[in-house]
């Protein structure tokens, strides 16, 4: 590819792809975050360091999907109003950095669930590699391991609009909210961890067998005492535990595909 810009979240697959092209391309692989309301803060420092230890060049940009009406409205294809804000800002970095790809770490699993990003994508003639390659979830994770990222198995991270249901305004106080509750949910030892907004009440997702840590004295009080802290009335627990995507049950089987 010459030189690649790497839409890079800080998440293992972007990571991956961006520890791949640093390796490959050195300085000409910049590695682009885009920083938002909905980026968790946690995921912008994680993002920064992890580019370091790579040793990868990397940016941090601002990103106002929010300023985007139709994101706001957060409906269904909320996600391919966000990715074409995204994807825009990156064809005019290429530019102002001279480089020649566009990629993002989409990998063959992703084009199983409803993700109007993906369209965002093609239509910005954006590159997948691991798609084109047939990588997985589970191939990407072992690759990582095998070139001793340490962040091999991190957990899968979304944007916070992601925890609102559908047909409610995502804006900066919701974002806020769940961001701020599900910081102090991990500084309480909660890795895999969703807070979904329901308005007054904030659902906690997290692993089956986490449950039950949920409700051990001493924790459970925390956990009510930060929910309503971040202006949630009610605090209740998910007992289908953590799963990505959930909001999107409510679409049934609507979904896009990658078309290279």
């Amino acid at each position: 590819m010459g030189s690649v810009l790497v839409c890079y979240s800080g998440g293992i697959d972007s990571a991956f792809v961006l520890a791949v092209a640093n390796e490959e391309l050195g300085p000409k692989a910049i590695g682009m975050t885009a920083v938002s309301p909905s980026l968790p803060v946690s995921e912008k420092l994680e993002a920064t360091r992890i580019a370091r230890n790579l040793g990868a060049r990397h940016e941090l940009v601002d990103s106002n999907e929010i300023e985007r009406e139709d994101y706001r409205k957060n409906g269904a294809d909320r996600c391919f109003h966000c990715k074409t804000e995204l994807y825009e800002i990156a064809s005019l970095k290429r530019d102002e950095w001279g480089v020649v790809e566009v990629l993002n770490g989409t990998n063959v699993d992703d084009l199983g669930d409803y993700r109007p990003g993906l369209e965002a994508a093609k239509r910005a003639n954006v590159r997948s590699p691991l798609v084109e390659l047939g990588f997985s979830k589970s191939d990407v994770r072992a690759a990582a391991k095998l070139i001793e990222m340490e962040i091999w198995d991190k957990p899968a991270s979304a944007c916070l609009s992601s925890r609102i249901p559908y047909g409610n305004e995502v804006t900066p106080e919701r974002l806020g909210q769940i961001g701020g509750f599900e910081e102090e949910l991990k500084s309480l030892g909660f890795r895999h961890v969703r807070v979904r907004w329901h308005d007054k009440v904030a659902r906690i997702e997290v692993p089956t067998d986490s449950l039950a840590k949920l409700v051990e004295p001493g924790v459970r009080e925390r956990i009510v005492e930060a929910g309503q802290k971040h202006g949630f009335l009610y605090v209740t627990m998910d007992l289908a535990g953590y799963r990505t995507g959930s909001l999107n049950m409510a679409l049934g089987k609507r979904q896009l595909t990658l078309v290279q």
